[in-house]
């Protein structure tokens, strides 16, 4: 298997850098201090075709045109300048148009799926709650089928673009009864904006992410159509974990973007900076540190574009999972680990607001939190490797 992309993805690589430094990179700076989720420039991602990579024409997507290889390019491209864009990128295909291609009926993919992928609508993946993170099947929030409507009371949080004004729906689960067991059964549900008795609360004040459209959720007898229970009924918490699978390795690409800005911001300055009238690069302590980050960017690309093949490649489930846990682990906790050199190789001024890598340092910490936590892909890991871990 070869990690070097073909000149086909080379070729969409330079079209969605060109786009993300000329439409977002002047601007996320000021998204980022007024808290700012830009709409307009989501819309111009959509025009671009960035939404419909993994879907089918028939639905306004790429077709054959596209796959999950360049989903994780362009989330990378975007993420290259803008972390917060590229969250909103990958959440809106890996959580939002993802579950509905991959579970939804004819009738659900065609009444969402158009306006979705392109970028006219958004969706939300409501999984996480105050008591049920990476521990799911905690899952609090009920859904109880009377008179043909399911019935949902509950409530969700840290849900990505879940209360813009293009948000659309959002896909939730909920407990739906009990198995045999005694364990709960677990389904998933499309909720559509504006439906009574659903509330999307005021936004996080966030670390980072600033620009990203974050809320928690509120459910109180929100009442939606038997035909919107999404997939097989008891399947949901099975659903949502195949759909990590695939997140993981889109906020890998994502960590990959990060890492690259630190690294070109790094290189940059050190070039630039003059210390005793010569430039800090010229010294072994800074050089070092910059060469460090070269391999992370480079391990960490290698270790992503790998489990995304595997998933183009149609690999088994098994294999891809492995693969998923090894990209997110690495890429999210080697981002952390390059904000934090970048920072200091900038100094006091890595300090300022006013420069970028202030902001890449604010984003990077959730990367090892989001779709699963460090720990939870060190447990996959091992269980991959017949460990009886629990």
């Amino acid at each position: 298997m070869s990690f070097v992309l073909p000149p086909e993805h080379e070729a969409f690589r330079g079209s969605v850098r060109e786009f993300a430094e000329a439409e977002i990179a002047p601007y996320a700076a000021e998204w980022d201090r007024l808290h700012h989720f830009p709409v307009d420039v989501v819309r111009k991602m959509g025009a671009l075709g960035l939404f419909g990579l993994t879907a089918p024409e028939e639905y306004g997507g790429a077709g054959e045109d596209g796959d999950f290889t360049s989903l994780c390019v362009a989330i990378e491209e975007i993420g290259r300048v803008d972390q917060s864009m590229g969250i909103t990128l990958e959440a809106a295909v890996g959580l939002g148009i993802n579950p509905i291609l991959t579970y939804g009926t004819d009738e659900q993919k065609q009444k969402w799926l158009p306006d979705l992928v392109t970028g006219h609508a958004l969706a939300g993946f409501g999984l996480t709650e105050p008591g049920a993170g990476s521990d799911a099947g905690a899952t609090a929030t009920r859904a109880e089928l009377v008179d043909g409507q399911w019935r949902i009371n509950g409530s969700k949080q840290f849900i990505t673009n879940s209360g813009s004004e293009i948000t659309s729906l959002v896909t939730v689960t909920a407990r739906t009864g009990q198995r045999d067991d005694g364990r709960a059964e677990v389904s998933t549900f499309i909720i559509e904006a504006g439906t009574p008795g659903f509330e999307v609360e005021p936004a996080y004040d966030k670390l980072g992410w600033h620009a990203s459209d974050t809320h928690p959720l509120t459910f109180t007898d929100v009442h939606v159509p038997e035909d919107n229970l999404l997939g097989e009924r008891g399947r949901g918490f099975a659903q949502f974990l195949a759909i990590l699978d695939d997140g993981r390795v889109a906020i890998a690409a994502l960590a990959v973007g990060c890492i690259q800005a630190c690294l070109d911001l790094s290189v940059q300055y050190a070039g630039e900076r003059t210390t005793f009238k010569v430039p800090i690069g010229t010294k072994q302590g800074v050089a070092f540190q910059i060469a460090d980050l070269q391999v992370m960017a480079e391990a960490a690309r290698v270790l992503t574009y790998k489990a995304a093949a595997l998933k183009d490649s149609g690999r088994t489930r098994e294999e891809f999972r492995q693969a998923a846990a090894i990209a997110k682990l690495y890429a999210t906790e080697s981002a952390v680990t390059a904000t934090r050199i970048a920072t200091q190789v900038f100094g006091g001024y890595g300090f300022m607001e006013e420069y970028p890598v202030a902001r890449f340092y604010r984003d990077a910490k959730v990367l090892e939190i989001g779709e699963g936590t460090s720990e939870v892909q060190r447990m996959l890991i091992a269980r991959g490797l017949g460990l009886p871990v629990e």
